[in-house]
């Protein structure tokens, strides 16, 4: 049971009724605003006179009511008093406290379900079943988002994204390791994904302005059904390593729209390893210097427009076209002709991912 909603509805109901109350579970273990020493110093005797009670016992000036299973203790509530005011709200505590046990467990399950799905831990055929069980619906549309926390900072991201998404039996916020947490939420009607992308906004901004830690938050596209967040899930994951190698600087990365970069990071580094030494002379890549480098993304962020560039990096047409003649004469290739640019950008990216993993080079 979520431990911070039971201390709160404790205290809530401590103050409305006017005594020390509090549970204990079957271990032992009490729960209870101010936690009374007297309960604290004989609690096995306590459980021992409610394993053998049909009902409510009075002792220590308390009354304990157990609640069982099958037969089995499973908790003990408690009320300070002895009177008739007291066995009453005996038994609006422990109604309240069952209640939440078993949202709570339901919750547990239902959560624990969505993790094995996305960790590949059920069998597909197993999915429908199971979700029906547990009265999750099959058929809808959801989407996972993967929240990765690469700062060292002592924070539980879980227990802030947790606060951003209220508890509901449609989205899921799991902790898989403390730096990734998936959030699996269901696409009401009308819900495009500008409101998802608004959604990982959230998380971002509220992570960096309340607690300054950075983190990545990868994107899968929709799943009709919830066997499919298996693979929303997994796209999430490459969305944030694809992210982290050609655009480091984002925070936020959808699958769909990773373009080139989503096909090399999945080919083979022998592919592109020899794609590269058919592109480029040997070193020739890497005697191009920074200035040059940045002259060229500067000619691809404006579309292979020589005045646009020229007027943006401050620098005569002429100028430009000189750097651009360099470039072709070193690599062969002519970044005026499209043809030649789609090749030089592609080898570039080519060579950014083997050089991000430096065991593949």
């Amino acid at each position: 049971m979520a431990s911070k909603y039971l201390n709160t509805m404790l205290y809530q109901l401590k103050e409305a009724f006017g005594r020390r109350i509090g549970m204990i579970d079957y271990t032992g273990y009490i729960t209870s605003p101010g936690n009374p020493a007297e309960i604290d110093a004989n609690v096995s005797v306590i459980l021992s006179k409610c394993e053998a009670a049909s009902g409510a016992i009075h002792y220590l000036g308390y009354t304990f009511l157990p609640v069982e299973t099958r037969g089995k203790l499973e908790f003990v509530s408690f009320v300070e008093g002895e009177d008739a005011s007291a066995a009453k709200f005996a038994e609006i505590l422990t109604i309240s406290i069952d209640n939440m046990r078993q949202f709570y467990d339901d919750k547990f399950d239902k959560t624990n379900f969505v993790k094995n799905i996305i960790m590949d831990n059920i069998l597909p055929g197993d999915v429908f079943v199971k979700s029906k069980e547990l009265h999750l619906a099959y058929e809808a549309t959801r989407v996972v988002l993967v929240v990765r926390k690469y700062d060292k900072k002592d924070l539980d991201v879980f227990d802030v994204i947790s606060g951003i998404f209220p508890e509901n039996n449609r989205d899921f916020v799991i902790d898989l390791d403390g730096s990734t947490i998936v959030l699996v939420k269901e696409m009401r009607d009308g819900m495009v994904f500008k409101d998802v992308e608004k959604m990982a906004r959230s998380i971002v901004d509220t992570l960096q302005t309340e607690a300054m830690v950075n983190v990545i938050v990868g994107i899968g596209t929709a799943a009709s059904n919830i066997r499919d967040i298996a693979r929303s899930f997994k796209e999430a994951n490459i969305a944030i390593e694809v992210g982290r190698v050609f655009d480091n600087d984002k925070r936020i990365v959808n699958y769909e729209n990773l373009g080139i970069g989503r096909l090399i990071y999945q080919l083979p580094t022998t592919l592109c390893e020899l794609f590269l030494s058919e592109v480029f002379k040997k070193d020739s890549i890497d005697s191009l210097d920074q200035e040059t480098l940045f002259t060229i993304q500067k000619f691809f962020d404006n579309n292979l427009n020589v005045s646009e560039t020229s007027r943006q990096l401050y620098v005569h047409r002429n100028t430009l076209v000189y750097r651009l003649d360099k470039v072709q004469k070193i690599t062969g290739l002519d970044l005026r002709i499209f043809d030649h640019a789609i090749v030089f950008k592609v080898a570039m990216m080519v060579k950014k991912y083997l050089q991000s993993n430096p065991s593949k080079m």
